[in-house]
């Protein structure tokens, strides 16, 4: 039996890619490995997002010494629970290396574009020391074009650094919808600077002169970004339970996402698997995802987008093939393909930190 634990910090927030990562992986590991034991550690609270026999969790800091937690106070818990290996799945792992580790890099975007991510001083100066020291083993990222970006910035040897996809979950399908009158556009995801929801909201505003189209945004608000005033026709849902999002993907005229720069675009994946027709920018990680599932454009080409969203709404048949290539390529990924991906790098990460 190996005991594994698990960075569950990201579980502490509502919403989120790093949140719905960690809580489908850990579920996914723990459904396919049931002779394994996984911990979710934390020094902040949160609600078990599921429970199984196989999966716990810790108990966080005991005492003033171990609230530096990745100082002190993980390495505690780590050592009292006999753990095996950890994987850190945002962006950090234990100062001390007493034991193997794997980091998730999920993308580079902190150290592309400051406005992007206001909060992150902490990410953009840990982590790369953290890699440059060699204190993660192995490093995971969720697409080749993440994995050749993070070698090259951080002087990574390639066989430390592995690609394993993402996935979505297996309650994206296509539901049938009851025809919404009128008809919609839908981006979901966090309303923040990177994802590009001014381009969304421009778009609308010109179609909408033209067809009777409303647009729904479903997705937390971060605290950096802009209150978008209402205005008719325009649904802002803020945060949305996931139930409620298969219906919203398979019954919406088409879905965009518009980022401009992504390290896989989860909820590209979870629209196309419930059958919905995708429009969102060339970035190389959606490009990897999306494959020949979803119409994928330069957000600079304001026109290309507007032709495509005009074919998806006055051409709803000549769209099916569309939503079909989507449930197609979506086939291809699933958290039991992850699931056993990362443990393979589990194993590679303690065989390598006993050489």
């Amino acid at each position: 039996m190996m005991k594994i634990a698990l960075d569950a910090t990201p579980l502490t927030v509502p919403s989120g890619g790093v949140r719905r990562y960690t809580e489908e992986l850990s579920r996914a590991l723990a459904q396919t490995f049931p002779d394994d034991q996984f911990w979710l550690l934390s020094d902040q609270s949160f609600a078990p997002p599921f429970s199984r026999s196989n999966v716990k969790i810790g108990q966080g800091p005991r005492n003033m010494l171990e609230r530096r937690w990745w100082s002190w106070g993980l390495q505690g818990e780590i050592s009292r629970l006999g753990i095996d290996i950890f994987h850190g799945t945002d962006f950090a792992v234990p100062y001390l290396p007493l034991r193997p580790s794997v980091m998730t890099l999920h993308d580079l975007s902190p150290w592309m574009e400051a406005g992007w991510h206001a909060q992150s001083d902490r990410v953009r100066t840990r982590t790369p020391m953290l890699l440059r020291l060699g204190l993660a083993t192995m490093v995971i990222t969720p697409s080749d074009a993440v994995r050749r970006a993070a070698i090259g910035r951080f002087h990574l040897q390639h066989d430390r650094v592995i690609t394993v996809p993402h996935a979505a979950a297996a309650s994206f399908r296509p539901i049938p919808a009851p025809e919404h009158n009128p008809p919609y556009l839908l981006y979901v995801g966090t309303l923040e600077p990177r994802k590009n929801i001014g381009l969304v909201l421009d778009l609308w505003r010109e179609l909408r002169r033209e067809h009777p189209i409303e647009l729904i945004l479903a997705g937390r608000r971060r605290a950096d970004f802009p209150e978008i005033p209402p205005e008719p026709g325009l649904h802002l849902m803020g945060l949305t339970p996931e139930e409620e999002l298969p219906g919203l993907y398979s019954g919406a005229v088409a879905c965009l996402y518009p980022s401009y720069y992504e390290g896989f675009g989860l909820p590209v994946l979870e629209a196309m698997q419930c059958g919905a027709v995708v429009i969102a920018s060339n970035d190389p990680s959606i490009q990897e995802v999306a494959g020949a599932g979803a119409i994928l454009l330069d957000v600079r080409d304001r026109s290309a987008w507007l032709e495509a969203l005009r074919s998806a709404i006055t051409q709803p048949n000549e769209m099916r093939v569309w939503r079909e290539r989507a449930v197609t390529r979506s086939g291809q990924f699933s958290w039991t393909k992850t699931a056993k991906l990362t443990k393979a790098v589990y194993e590679q990460a303690i065989h390598r930190f006993r050489k």
